[in-house]
């Protein structure tokens, strides 16, 4: 006996299926595959950000410890089925978290570059580089820069340890954040201790 196939609707002004057709559901599913992957690749700091459920931490961290690259695959797999059982808004609220991270993370890494680069031209050029940098960001402690930068080329002729160096470049971060936080954008301060002490070489 044939049984017939079950029709799904369709709208009659576009003529398009009203359920999801078995393409799109093969798509939704690798996005969600996806956003699993994601998931499992951030850092404990990373992901308590998220609005991840409780129920799916676990799973994240069965994949984390997983080694064996068919296992591990397995097991994404397994989050991921759990995680479509989850409601739409809070897979979209999550996807939406880490674009904001992402964000962050561009703005910072631009902000330490403006840094490390205004630090070396503070070092190089002096006072002309210093009052470049007043007219730009008024609100710097013109004073303070200046002794930093004083000190920092004192400890560089005497091959001393680079805490004016380093205090310099915290200074300048703190002038560049304000500045954007005045202009509406968001920066990260989480990741930002201390990265300047891969460049002690450039010194």
């Amino acid at each position: 006996m044939t049984y017939p196939v079950a029709m799904r609707g369709i709208d009659e002004d576009s003529g398009e299926y009203l359920s999801p057709s078995r393409k799109q559901n093969r798509r939704e599913a690798l996005e969600v595959l996806s956003l699993a992957e994601a998931l499992v690749a951030l850092s404990e700091n990373q992901l308590g950000k998220l609005p991840v459920p409780d129920t799916l931490l676990p799973h994240i961290a069965d994949a984390r410890r997983i080694t064996s690259h068919i296992a591990r695959k397995r097991q994404l797999a397994f989050l991921a089925k759990q995680m479509r059982r989850e409601d739409d808004a809070t897979l979209e609220a999550i996807r939406d978290a880490m674009d904001a991270g992402g964000t962050a993370a561009r703005l910072e890494t631009a902000l330490l570059h403006r840094a490390e680069t205004w630090r070396a031209r503070l070092l190089d050029d002096g006072d002309s580089a210093l009052a470049e940098l007043l007219d730009a960001y008024p609100d710097a402690d013109r004073q303070r820069l200046r002794q930093l930068v004083r000190n920092a080329l004192a400890e560089r002729a005497k091959n001393k340890p680079p805490a004016a160096f380093r205090e310099l470049f915290r200074e300048l971060r703190g002038v560049f954040a304000a500045a954007s936080l005045a202009a509406g954008e968001t920066v990260e301060d989480d990741d930002a201790q201390d990265v300047d002490d891969s460049d002690d070489a450039a010194r």
